[in-house]
Parts: C-alpha cells; sequence; structure tokens
C-alpha cells in the first residue's frame, strides 16, 4: 500500500514574544502562564511538525526561553467530516480566524444529533467554511434550546475552545437574554437559587428539587404590562439545561409561547389566547455576550436584536398598558 504524501495542513500562527519574566522558563511553563495551556494540548503541539517553534525554530516543549524570544504554536487544521454541508443563510456577528459568533434563529438544532442529521446549525457552518475554502472542525463552546434564539460561539481550533471552555468554568462569561413572562415576578430585581433536576416522570423536563444540581439566575424587569406580563432581562449564574424556563416558571412567571414549562392558568386566560397567534415558541433572545477573546484576550462585547416574532410580542403586551 502506497503511503500518503499529503502534507498537513495548519491554521495561521499565534505568536507571542517573551517577557522578561519568561528569562530561563521552559516554553510549557511560559504557555500554561501566558494562555494556560492544556496538557493535552500541549501534546498535539509537541507531535505536531509545526506545533511548536522560538525565532522560526522547531523546539520542544523543555526549551528554556529568553526575553524577546518569538514564541509560536500552529495547530493542524482538522474538519468534522462527519457533518455534511448543507446551504444555510447564516446571521454572522463577528468572525475572525479564531471564531465564529452566529445569532442563531429560533427552529434551528445547533448539532446533529442521531436521526437528525440534516438542518442544523452546523450544517449551514460547515458550507459557509466550505466555500470560502476554510478546512475547520465545528466546534460550539455552548448551545441553546432549538427554540430560543441568539448568540452561539462557535471555536475555529482547541486552542480557542479550551480557552473560552475555562473563561465558563471559572464564570467569567456573561451570558444575557430577554425574555416575555406572564405574571410580574415578585421583585423589580433578584435572583433565583434554586437547584435543578431530572423530574422522575418525564427524564426530558427539569424541575426544582432539594437533590438537583446548584442553579443561580439573576433577573431585573425591564418592563411591566400592568399584572399580566414583564419584560424581563436574564443573567445566568450557572448553565443547566433550560435553566431560564426552569427558573421563571419557579417564580410565577413562566415564558411566554414556553410550551413545556408554562402553567395553564396561564395558556388557558384571554392574554394565552391573544398571544398563541404570535408566537409560536419560548419567547427566549440570547440577547448579549461578553468574554474575553481567547487568543487576544481582548474584551469581547457582542449583542443580537431582538427577533421578529419577539419585536411583534412586545408591541402586542405594549397594548396592555393603554387599555
Amino acid at each position: 500500500m502506497e503511503e500518503s504524501n499529503k502534507q498537513a495542513e495548519y491554521y495561521a500562527p499565534i505568536e507571542f514574544v517573551a517577557e522578561s519574566a519568561d528569562e530561563g522558563r521552559t516554553l510549557r511553563d511560559v504557555l500554561r502562564k501566558r494562555i494556560g495551556i492544556s496538557r493535552r494540548l500541549m501534546v498535539r503541539l509537541k507531535t505536531s511538525e509545526e506545533g511548536l517553534s522560538v525565532n522560526g525554530h522547531k523546539v520542544w516543549p523543555n526549551h528554556k526561553i529568553a526575553e524577546g524570544d518569538r514564541i509560536s504554536i500552529r495547530m493542524e487544521a482538522e474538519s468534522s467530516e462527519t457533518i455534511l454541508p448543507q446551504p444555510m443563510k447564516l446571521d454572522i456577528v463577528f468572525e475572525d480566524e479564531h471564531l465564529l459568533v452566529l445569532n442563531k434563529p429560533a427552529g434551528l438544532i445547533v448539532h446533529p444529533t442521531t436521526g437528525h442529521y440534516l438542518n442544523t446549525l452546523a450544517n449551514g457552518v460547515m458550507h459557509y467554511w466550505q466555500e470560502k475554502g476554510e478546512r475547520v472542525r465545528f466546534r460550539p463552546v455552548h448551545r441553546l434550546d432549538e427554540l430560543t434564539s441568539g448568540l452561539v460561539v462557535v471555536a475555529k481550533h482547541s486552542l480557542a475552545q479550551q480557552q473560552l471552555a475555562a473563561q465558563m468554568t471559572e464564570g467569567s462569561v456573561v451570558k444575557e437574554y430577554r425574555a416575555y413572562v406572564y405574571g410580574r415576578p415578585p421583585e423589580p430585581e433578584g435572583r433565583i437559587d434554586a437547584p435543578i433536576g431530572r423530574q422522575t416522570e418525564d427524564p426530558h423536563r427539569r424541575v426544582v428539587r432539594e437533590d438537583g444540581a446548584p442553579s443561580l439566575t439573576f433577573y431585573r424587569v425591564a418592563e411591566c404590562y400592568g399584572n399580566q406580563a414583564s419584560a424581563v432581562d436574564v443573567r445566568l449564574g450557572t448553565g443547566r439545561t433550560h435553566q431560564i424556563r426552569v427558573h421563571m416558571t419557579h417564580i410565577g412567571c413562566p415564558i411566554i409561547g414556553d410550551g413545556y414549562y408554562s402553567e395553564e392558568r396561564w395558556t388557558e386566560s384571554e392574554l394565552g389566547s391573544r398571544v398563541a397567534g404570535i408566537i409560536g415558541r419560548q419567547s427566549l433572545h440570547a440577547c448579549r455576550l461578553g468574554f474575553r477573546h481567547p487568543v487576544t484576550g481582548e474584551e469581547m462585547r457582542l449583542e443580537a436584536a431582538l427577533p421578529e416574532d419577539m419585536k411583534l410580542l412586545e408591541r402586542e403586551l405594549g397594548k396592555l398598558t393603554t387599555r
């Protein structure tokens, strides 16, 4: 069998200049201090032909660094071979060689699942990159429910994914949502600290329960429509499945349009009937996202405007205050 002569493809290099504090330290230590590089990624770089270099020369992780050295790391290009490319209109909010941030519409799953191989955000992104001639693996840093719209971050390489995952773990990523809920929250501003776990009768459904995982949600009422509905800005303190939907229902203010966690006293009310023809999904939108750029360290603040169905809902709710 003939051996393939195909050379590996690499992403653009990520470069740093060593500072005085790096003098005499190993490359491994410098990269851990500078970017918190993981042991797993270090092994991949070490075994890659062009993974680690100093001043243009390939080196090993134990290479001693001097002030002013130009450190370069390059990762082999990867592709999500199992995700089928599919033409799709994408709302791109930000993109560079490290990240892609999109405004996902409601009704779109982020990643293919068993029996659902097409019509996902991943299929559209893979087609987009293919058309650009980029070989990139689809790495969503976080996900949104199918019927939730808004900002989704996709890392273009393993270093960006690792760095953003670390920020998620330490709680420094700011994720803010706009929701329209039935009723009026008990306070104009507050926190919901209530553990969430699976419901015994329906494992797909989450509920507040004493033995659940610690879950924290912060909210601020942006607008009240009488006592019948409210516009609420929500910030996540943790990232549990269905967290906002469960917590808002827990305080008696289920999200309008949420057929899974709402309550009959609201859905069968006059207001429930009025809004049923306006929005057919939970009125929840990931509108703002804040994090440090995983490579440059720049503070990123990204926003996505409300989708049309939520704008229509907002206008309809506004009529309640003038009746």
